[in-house]
């Protein structure tokens, strides 16, 4: 008995020998953590007594990187937004209103009317219109137009486009084009 308090003091001096260590070790942060496991039974036998003593390096975590968010499409370089976005955008609108396009496509060409050089989306609905949808540079926030007329028809007039708009998207620029054939009754009834 005299045997296992005697064992029982080790062990318990060195917990306090791992427990007291100097202010310095402390501030510098924990570079290990100690597992202590005591198993102590009424048995005289010495190995009854076990001190497993387990170090474990505390790999410091890394920091979670935020996957980088996408940029808006209304971002995206303007050919891009215009080829995979506005045209098959615009096309799937029209098509669910049971209208089929002819030709719908971006060029760098003549604005109708007025003549200037500026990029310009002309498009043709079968038996029911032709619009063109211009922006005076390559970028959907500048200044736009659209023209529209009838199949077979020249455009007689030219009308600003989104110009009190702050921010333009894709869904904007597709409701108001819409608004514009429906306003003159070529895509449906007012």
């Amino acid at each position: 008995m005299e045997e296992n308090l005697e064992k029982n003091n080790e062990v318990n001096k060195e917990i306090s020998d791992n427990t007291t260590k100097s202010n310095s070790e402390e501030i510098k942060g924990p570079q290990s953590e100690k597992v202590i496991n005591i198993n102590i039974n009424n048995d005289d036998s010495a190995t009854n007594a076990n001190v497993a003593i387990k170090n474990e390096i505390n790999t410091p975590e890394k920091p979670v990187t935020k996957p980088k968010k996408e940029l808006p499409i209304e971002k995206k370089p303007f050919q891009e937004f215009i080829n995979i976005h506005l045209i098959p955008s615009l096309t799937e609108e029209i098509n669910q209103r049971g209208l089929e396009i002819n030709n719908i496509n971006l060029t760098n060409t003549n604005r109708p009317i007025a003549g200037d050089k500026c990029w310009v989306i002309n498009c043709e609905i079968k038996d029911t219109c032709n619009f063109w949808l211009s922006f005076e540079k390559d970028d959907i926030s500048s200044l736009k137009s659209i023209s529209l007329s009838k199949p077979n028809q020249k455009p007689s007039i030219i009308e600003s486009f989104l110009i009190d708009e702050k921010r333009i998207t894709l869904k904007l620029i597709i409701s108001r084009v819409l608004q514009r054939l429906n306003g003159q009754k070529l895509i449906g009834v007012n």
